[in-house]
């Protein structure tokens, strides 16, 4: 296999699978996912996350000698950002303060923080840098978003920041306009949902994880007073909480299945359970749209939807009957993070972009004071 001298490696960890690929600046020339079963769980049981990362090399190793792929082929390496403090948009150098934060785990442990440590491991290989692309900590929220109604309690901004990003600049590239002119609401339907508003090239507000609408397994937003009430009722630990709430909430709680396309079969054959939780799931995706559109003080240029649930037509229908009046509503289906990965890598090696480096100083300190964003 010829040396083209711009391929770029990019690895995206999850916790039941590695996604992983080649790629150049036109796009994917070859693309692997290795699955994760329960042979890992046990032997990593009660360990860190990046206790795995020997172990996940190794398969990403033999996967790239099985398809002609040596290191030297390699440009630069770039892996999906994990739990890292709050940090603004862009495509960041691999380095020993971004790592210590991700071996620290302060912030939770998730196998998305192997991603920064793999591509360094293969990059050091090829003797190229390792990046980090739009992680899930991206915040450029406007102050008073942070603001929870309790001083004890403050929102922190964590969302699809990827998928959501790579959107934004391929509707502006699309549409002939810079990302940083466009009003949007953009809106992921994952496993996770993320409704989003973005002003001057900024995500000026979201919900997070915990918040919005119910999802395939999370709840979203819940009363308050009665969550309080289930946690003292000594029916429940903690961690059993947890889960509910997140991983075992949402159309899983109602239903028993966290597959959408089961669930729009349960509603073909009749099933009025499945239609009116299904239904309540799409009116809160759009109850949330329109809190952006205030947001955004009623002025949208686009609404653009994304994420695996955008491939159900029927959910699209439905969410548009309520929507768009908003805005010209536009449908990227799915969300190909490799590629959007391999984007953010491309930007900086073409010299579009110049790479940032996380500075930690205070991890303990306020937001606007616990990290600076510097440039390479």
């Amino acid at each position: 296999m010829p040396n083209q001298g711009n391929r770029v490696l990019v690895i995206n960890p999850g916790s039941t699978s590695t996604k992983f690929g080649v790629f150049n600046a036109e796009g994917a020339e070859w693309v692997s996912s290795v699955h994760h079963g329960d042979e890992e769980i046990d032997q990593f049981r009660g360990r860190s996350m990046l206790a795995r990362t020997g172990y996940r090399a190794a398969l990403i190793e033999k996967a790239l000698a099985s398809a002609g792929y040596e290191t030297k082929d390699l440009a630069a390496v770039g892996g999906r950002g994990g739990l890292l403090p709050p940090m603004a948009c862009g495509t960041y150098l691999v380095d020993d303060a971004l790592v210590e934060e991700l071996r620290l785990a302060r912030r939770g442990e998730h196998a998305s923080n192997l991603g920064a440590v793999l591509a360094l491991r293969f990059a050091q290989a090829a003797g190229v840098n390792a990046y980090i692309v739009d992680p899930v900590t991206v915040d450029e929220w406007q102050e008073c978003a942070r603001i929870s109604g309790s001083p004890l309690i403050q929102r922190s901004c964590v969302g699809h920041a990827l998928n959501i990003k790579a959107v934004a600049r391929r509707f502006a590239r699309e549409t002939g306009r810079m990302y940083s002119d466009l009003r949007l609401i953009i809106v992921h339907l994952g496993s996770g949902i993320t409704v989003s508003a973005h002003r001057d090239g900024r995500m000026i507000d979201n919900n997070t994880p915990e918040e919005g609408p119910l999802g395939p397994d999370r709840t979203g937003w819940l009363p308050v007073r009665e969550l309080i009430k289930l946690c003292f009722s000594g029916k429940y630990s903690e961690t059993q909480l947890d889960r509910m709430v997140f991983g075992e909430g949402g159309l899983f709680a109602y239903l028993g299945t966290r597959d959408l396309e089961e669930v729009e079969r349960r509603i073909d054959a009749g099933d009025a359970e499945a239609a009116t939780v299904y239904e309540a799931m799409i009116y809160q995706v759009a109850k949330e749209a329109g809190a952006m559109a205030a947001v955004l003080e009623g002025r949208v240029d686009a609404v653009l939807l994304t994420g695996g649930m955008a491939h159900s037509e029927r959910l699209v229908s439905r969410l548009r009957k309520y929507i768009e009046w908003i805005a010209p509503i536009t449908v990227y289906p799915g969300e190909d993070e490799l590629q959007a990965l391999a984007e953010g890598v491309f930007r900086v090696l073409n010299g579009e972009e110049q790479a940032k480096r996380l500075e930690v100083h205070s991890i303990s300190a306020v937001h606007k004071d616990a990290l600076v964003i510097g440039l390479e």
